[in-house]
């Protein structure tokens, strides 16, 4: 099998939680990692070393190979310094796990400029940032892995976080488009929706449900999005608490109507427009398992 031994990767905000033990992971797994944290706070105040010194530290202890990082993913200088440690550490780029990510919890009425735009900078522009930095090698190269943490808050929804389901739905959205114009270059873009017990959590989950979530549930899904044998691309898999699971978007049957219908002609067809009885996968990747 091709995992991803030899392969560089960098996780972003992988001083702690998820990211943390997807970098574990991977370095168990003989990849060479750069850690990535700013070393703050959940609501991204704050910065430090430590967090990133430490994961390093760790994976060293083990055998493993890796290099801390400190630069912030909502900047584009902080996304080209991330590459540029890659590079000069390891001489190339070929795995980016955009996992960094803050929160700013708020009910809509309450939602404020402020909350709304630091959630987005880090979720989204972050993985744009990270993505866009890592992309030129990666075509170069005619190999790359690019997996998105998206979030159920932005499939479904979460109460009192428009912020943060705009920004995970948007990287799903940046998904869609780079899963087509990355495949001819052998670059395959896929997200990871986890549902884990982590510091972004912890007050939000039931204590139930923190215990049955543990972060290590979502590495070994990540691993495999990332490694040379997964064909997949432009897919969303959830993973927590040991269930795993593919989430994609269904067309409805529909109607089809030969002219222009008034409003209440397309009300009597409305119950069947919306029904999902007969419905079918939708997008240019639907085909795959």
């Amino acid at each position: 099998m091709a995992g991803v031994e030899g392969r560089v990767v960098v996780v972003t905000g992988s001083g702690g939680g998820l990211g943390r033990q997807h970098a574990l992971l991977f370095a168990e797994r003989g990849a060479k990692v750069v850690i990535n944290d700013l070393g703050g706070s959940r609501d991204g105040t704050g910065a430090g070393s430590e967090m990133a010194d430490n994961v390093v530290k760790e994976i060293q202890a083990a055998g493993g190979e890796a290099v801390a990082n400190y630069d912030n993913v909502a900047t584009r200088e902080g996304a080209d310094g991330i590459v540029k440690t890659a590079i000069d550490a390891f001489g190339k780029i070929d795995v980016v796990v955009n996992n960094a990510g803050i929160l700013r919890d708020v009910t809509f009425i309450k939602m404020e400029d402020p909350q709304w735009d630091a959630v987005v900078k880090v979720h989204l522009y972050g993985a744009y940032n990270v993505t866009k930095a890592a992309w030129a090698h990666m075509r170069e190269q005619n190999f790359g892995r690019v997996i998105m943490t998206t979030s159920t808050s932005g499939l479904f929804g979460n109460f009192g976080q428009s912020n943060y389901g705009a920004a995970k739905l948007g990287m799903v959205g940046m998904m869609n488009t780079l899963a087509m114009e990355g495949r001819k270059y052998n670059i395959h873009v896929n997200a990871i929706a986890p549902i884990a017990a982590t510091r972004m959590t912890e007050d939000i989950l039931p204590e139930q449900m923190l215990q049955q979530f543990d972060p290590a549930f979502v590495s070994p899904a990540v691993v495999h999005l990332a490694s040379e044998d997964c064909q997949d691309t432009g897919i969303v898999v959830l993973a927590g608490g040991g269930q795993y699971a593919r989430v994609a978007y269904f067309q409805s049957a529909g109607v089809q109507l030969s002219e222009v219908p008034s409003v209440d002609e397309l009300a009597g067809k409305w119950a069947e427009i919306t029904g999902l009885d007969g419905a079918k996968p939708a997008g240019p990747f639907s085909a795959q398992s």
